[in-house]
């Protein structure tokens, strides 16, 4: 079972903020890497390069955005492809906007376990009920999400995935930083709890990330994947 995780940022400013010391997107890229996320593709315009430089050590690919016309749907799905050209046998993505910064690595492991009980559902996390970022979607529904109009927002695109049919759950993963964004500081959060039952045997410190290689030298820069017109 192949799961990618699919980072989105609107802006490379707020992509490369800092947050606890590092870039917002590589704090990002390792946690979803660390989580279980595979591959890891971040949907970002770099015209400075600052993100390709953020991103540098990490397993992440950095992809050319899809053009503005095509809204949030497009940009996700841009993500998706870049994805299932990396590794053809992806069976679901994890769509995770850039200002959900405080997602806990258990969370992605924690989708990625419950999208094995149920390959069919689009899957979203909850904190104390309230359902939250990022989401889980099988590839299987992406015909029906390239359907939807460009001037839906991420919300309302998977709230019309379920009216379309398309099955869905809540999963209570016990994290704050699915309902909380990067406009909630950290110290001010709800506590922690994790998984009511945990996803796996593997537990994480509150947003410690496995492989942390902050005051390492960096690496090669990321793979970077321009956009190209699909209709050619």
């Amino acid at each position: 079972m192949t799961v990618a995780a699919i980072i989105l940022s609107a802006t490379p400013d707020g992509a490369v903020r800092a947050v606890e010391g590092r870039p917002l997107v590589r704090r990002l890229a390792e946690a979803a890497w660390s989580g279980g996320g595979v591959p890891v593709v971040v949907v970002a315009a770099d015209p400075k390069g600052v993100l390709a430089e953020a991103l540098a050590g990490t397993t992440a690919t950095l992809a050319e955005p899809a053009p503005a016309t095509g809204g949030p749907v497009g940009q996700i799905c841009r993500g998706i492809d870049v994805a299932l050209g990396l590794v053809a046998g992806t069976d679901a993505a994890i769509i995770w906007p850039a200002r959900m910064a405080w997602v806990d690595p258990e969370t992605l492991t924690t989708l990625i376990e419950a999208h094995g009980a149920h390959p069919s559902d689009l899957l979203r996390p909850a904190f104390e009920g309230a359902e939250g970022w990022p989401a889980l979607l099988p590839i299987a529904h992406l015909g029906a999400l390239r359907a939807l109009p460009a001037d839906r927002m991420p919300d309302e695109l998977l709230a019309d995935l379920v009216t379309s049919g398309v099955p869905a759950r809540a999963v209570e993963v016990g994290d704050p930083g699915v309902t909380h964004d990067i406009g909630t500081a950290r110290e001010d959060l709800p506590r922690y709890d994790g998984p009511p039952e945990p996803a796996s045997g593997q537990t994480y410190e509150w947003g410690a990330l496995a492989g942390e290689t902050a005051d390492e030298p960096a690496a090669a820069g990321p793979m970077i994947v321009p956009w190209q017109d699909p209709s050619g």
